[in-house]
């Protein structure tokens, strides 16, 4: 089972990674989804507050040491 820490980390990976093939296939909007997905895990590295950490931890994940 995947702890709190590795669910963010993945989700965002995933985030990143849609967002690119969006911006490439259909339109290079898309790409604000990857500059989100950057700030917001540049202000969780300084605040400590994730919103996709919040949900995760509601659905059930285990705590991690990071969130």
């Amino acid at each position: 089972m995947m702890t709190l820490d590795q669910a963010v980390l993945a989700f965002a990976g995933c985030m990143v990674l849609t967002s690119l093939s969006l911006g490439w296939f259909v339109s290079p909007y898309w790409l604000l989804l990857t500059a989100f997905a950057g700030l917001n895990m540049v202000q969780a590295a300084f605040t400590g507050f994730c919103p996709a950490a919040m949900v995760l931890r509601r659905l059930g994940v285990r705590s991690g040491t990071a969130f």
